[in-house]
């Protein structure tokens, strides 16, 4: 997405949400919103200021040392040389007023967008302005996909499920050969490499009691061997490796034998009516004509498993934003780490995936679902029944 695409669709949101404009403000990184709005610009070692205005030009404020970092934007661009100079300008010279979105939010309640800092945020208040948090903002002008986008979180998604099938056949093939979570895990990142897909961290692979750690992630000193009677997790996730490329994310379980112990059926089947619960209010909601927030998607999935009486061992939110980082930073799902009330727009795409972590193993289902003008679609293969690996 162009900058250009980005500031018309902000400008669009702001002009009905009652925002008189956007002002986007890194340092060094800090804030990771600006880089996901202008793209990625490297060695910028003075602050950074884009202000999208409801209506009118943008601008950007540069330090002098900066000044030809972003030319290939052909912004408007002020210049200045010292602090004084910089808080000057942005008084006196960008017209900033009236209601103003930054990448803030109350008491920090969503941390994936709280990214200016205290002091920032004084001096920016110092210009008489209401500071309102960006979040719905931001989630509506750079974290919709297009149809691209879109084809290339498919494609991800389909090498997702064929390796996801080949590993658990890599271990009922290596079982005898001493196979462990690491060889897995290499395995996988090896399939993503042949595939022309990136590498990033992970795959979780965990057996038994690593299971209940919902990111271990296996090394060649922590890895155990799979053996016959375990139970196997694996959570994998991929792009391509284009910057525009989107993100598909599983997690499938396994077990290696040829008849589930009936503790793990259990738990899988809570496990996988919990995420089905949370879909069908989805798909409920949209027939119905009601917008959903994440908490409310959160809150469906945790209270089906708490009447199941294993609410104690869902300790971590429903599910997260997809995008050109695998956790993206449109909604998530969430009432329980954080209270996220962003809504589920057309264009966006998030992870269902419910989890029970007892002492003795984890279950943990992952789909991937893009909201799209016509409804929620999934776009990954569904789990219906715990894989028996051949052993």
């Amino acid at each position: 997405m162009s900058i250009q695409e980005v500031i018309e669709q902000a400008q669009e949101y702001m002009g009905e949400h009652d925002v008189n404009g956007w002002l986007l403000y890194d340092y060094r990184g800090l804030n990771p919103i600006f880089a996901d709005t202008v793209g990625s610009v490297g060695h910028v070692t003075r602050p950074v200021w884009l202000w999208i205005p409801v209506s009118g030009i943008p601008r950007l404020l540069l330090s002098f040392v900066d000044q030809s970092r972003f030319d290939h934007l052909d912004l408007d661009t002020t210049l200045f040389i010292n602090r004084r100079d910089m808080i000057d300008k942005l008084r006196n010279d960008f017209c900033i007023s009236g209601r103003v979105a930054m990448e803030y939010t109350p008491e920090g309640a969503l941390p994936r967008v709280s990214n200016v800092d205290g002091g920032t945020l004084e001096l920016v208040k110092s210009l008489g302005v209401e500071i309102v948090p960006s979040a719905d903002l931001l989630q509506y002008a750079t974290q919709r996909w297009n149809a691209e986008q879109f084809e290339s979180h498919v494609y991800a998604a389909e090498k997702l499920s064929v390796i996801v099938q080949e590993a658990f056949r890599y271990i009922g093939d290596s079982i005898d050969s001493g196979v462990t979570e690491y060889d897995v895990k290499e395995f996988i990142r090896n399939r993503f490499l042949e595939e022309g897909m990136i590498v990033t961290d992970g795959p979780a692979v965990a057996v038994n009691e690593h299971a209940s750690d919902p990111h271990f992630d296996p090394t060649p000193e922590n890895s155990v061997e799979i053996e016959r009677g375990d139970w196997v997790l694996i959570d994998l996730w991929t792009r391509l490796p284009g910057e525009d490329d989107m993100f598909g994310d599983i997690t499938w379980t396994a077990y290696v034998g040829d008849e589930v112990p009936a503790k793990h059926r259990e738990v899988f089947d809570i496990v996988l009516g919990s995420r089905d619960a949370a879909l069908a209010e989805m798909e409920n909601a949209f027939g119905e004509g009601r917008v959903l927030e994440g908490w409310q998607l959160d809150k469906v999935a945790r209270d089906y498993i708490e009447d199941a009486g294993y609410g104690d061992y869902f300790n971590h939110r429903l599910g997260h934003s997809l995008g050109r980082e695998v956790h993206s930073n449109a909604v998530n799902l969430d009432s329980w780490e954080t209270h996220d009330t962003r809504q589920l727009i057309p264009g966006v795409a998030v992870t269902i995936e419910p989890g029970i972590y007892i002492p003795e193993f984890g279950v943990r289902s992952e789909i991937d679902v893009f909201i799209s003008e016509d409804g929620p679609q999934v776009t990954t293969q569904m789990q219906r029944d715990v894989v028996l690996i051949g052993a």
